[in-house]
């Protein structure tokens, strides 16, 4: 293992601790230069950045050694409170049919003999050769109440002890898009303080990839809990938040813009955007799409969450108050929905997902205020299914490298726990897009090692004085270094407003 920063003088910030007056950062490289350079943090600022800057006086120095040093990078789009809970569930990635999955949840409920709640995550349904049905998972579960969810959330699969315990009749026992998320939003209905300790874990976690930020899109009123949390610790990533249809009154009276710091958090945590559906997964089969399905067997081209009118009305009211929405479009016909409605209104805000795009909507990307938050992962993910459900339009689809040409802003996210919280894993499949030994999938468009970097690290090309002090240490150069050290990440330290979350 290689050394950590070393201090020359004073101590240290501790995760979790307060900010430092003042830290010099010696022996630094930005990537692809030689050359090494001194960072002054001031309060959580940077303050100076050259090779001749005056240390302030009384200032911790650390010898950085000569490593590179880039923008904290940032997780666009995660459902927090799932993904943590989701670590501690069962894996069910790796099942090829509903009988294996029941098979592999059997084993679990017999070995716990409490007959308390069993829950799986991860299934890939789009490649079984046939649908899960609630009478399969009673033959191996019995009155043990047990639910899995599909990998892309969208589709929850119960056996009937779960659905009586959720309420949530069905004969099939698959719940998908609304009724899906009334359990998934019921199985993280815990005591705040085990959701929190989940939380807390997770976060350490993504700070130690070099995550200095995320955006929560978890189902709720997300300001209310980082009021909680941040009154007991300081996160170790700053909070970007999000509200919902139903919570939107609540966040009017509130008061507080997209982006504006919700007091009381300590400056980590800000309002976010309005969370909108246009349609659903491309996993389950409910992307909403120009065509139908290619694989021959569904004659439907996706769901509709809501009507373009619906949409328009709650994206002008939240407006109204300074609210921008992020809607949420994977099909090609719900990205022209969403496209068009940004178009109407008039405002800023995101689409997320953005799975697949009509040739004429690649240019409307550019809108100014717009963004495009994309998981890398999900292009290398989804590659079977996408060869498999989109196989006449495959190449329109995860269409990076045409929309940054376009002029569009990307900004990665994993859509944990749909895909593993690592921007490294996401760096690599933009650039590479293949995770395994197959190559590249559509190559035309994968993007260079730089623009991946930058739309990983929310825009941030590079540090600049006057911004926080939110950076990770590099133990090698993401621009040159092997493709295998890429993925793996070789992050030494990571900072946030000044002090340090993670050192290796």
């Amino acid at each position: 293992m290689t050394a950590s920063p070393r201090p020359t003088t004073g101590s240290h910030g501790r995760p979790g601790g307060s900010a430092r007056r003042a830290t010099v950062l010696d022996g630094v490289r930005r990537p692809g230069r030689d050359d090494q350079v001194s960072i002054v943090v001031e309060d959580g600022t940077i303050t100076g950045i050259g090779s001749t800057v005056p240390p302030p006086p009384g200032a911790d120095r650390f010898d950085c050694e000569g490593r590179v040093v880039l923008p904290g990078l940032w997780d666009m789009h995660v459902h927090v409170d799932q993904w943590a809970m989701a670590r501690r569930r069962i894996d069910l990635s790796s099942t090829t049919s509903p009988a294996d999955a029941a098979r592999v949840l059997g084993e679990v409920a017999a070995s716990r003999g409490d007959g308390s709640l069993v829950v799986g995550g991860g299934m890939r349904t789009a490649l079984w050769d046939e649908l899960p049905h609630r009478d399969v998972l009673d033959a191996v579960t019995g009155d043990v109440p047990v639910v899995a969810t599909n990998v892309d959330l969208h589709t929850v699969w119960c056996n009937g002890a779960a659905l009586r315990m959720f309420d949530a009749p069905s004969d099939s026992g698959l719940l998908r898009e609304a009724d899906g998320y009334r359990v998934l939003a019921a199985l993280d209905d815990l005591p705040a303080d085990a959701v929190d300790e989940a939380v807390t874990a997770a976060l350490d976690e993504a700070a130690a990839r070099g995550i200095t930020g995320v955006k929560d899109f978890e189902f709720s009123d997300a300001v209310v809990p980082w009021l909680r949390r941040t009154r007991s610790a300081t996160p170790p990533v700053r909070i970007d938040t999000t509200v919902y249809a139903s919570h939107l009154d609540a966040a009017v009276e509130r008061g507080l813009a997209t982006d504006e710091v919700v007091p009381g958090t300590q400056g980590m945590v800000r309002a976010g955007h309005l969370k909108l559906f246009t349609d659903g997964a491309l996993n389950s089969g409910t992307a909403l799409c120009h065509e139908t399905m290619a694989d021959g067997t569904s004659g439907a081209s996706g769901h509709a969450a809501m009507s373009p009118d619906e949409l328009r009305a709650l994206v002008r009211r939240a407006w109204q108050y300074g609210i921008a929405p992020a809607i949420h479009a994977i099909g090609d016909l719900a990205v022209s929905i969403a496209l068009d409605t940004f178009e109407e209104v008039g405002c800023p805000g995101r689409i997320e997902h953005a799975q697949l795009v009509a040739d004429e909507d690649v240019t409307r990307f550019a809108r100014p205020g717009l963004v495009a938050g994309v998981q890398p992962a999900h292009c290398t993910d989804d590659r079977d299914v996408t060869d498999m459900l989109w196989a006449d339009r495959a190449h329109r689809a995860y269409p990076f490298a045409s929309l940054v040409a376009a002029g569009a802003r990307l900004e990665f996210g994993s859509d944990a726990p749909v895909s593993p919280l690592d921007p490294w894993a996401a760096i690599a499949a933009a650039v590479t897009r293949t995770a395994d030994d197959r190559p590249s999938w559509h190559p035309e468009q994968c993007l260079d090692r730089a623009t991946a970097l930058t739309a990983a690290a929310r825009g941030r090309r590079d540090l600049a004085v006057g911004e926080p002090a939110d950076l990770v240490l590099l133990e090698d150069d993401p621009l040159t270094c092997d493709l295998d050290v890429l993925r793996a990440g070789p992050v030494a330290a990571t900072m946030v407003a000044g002090r340090w979350t993670f050192r290796r």
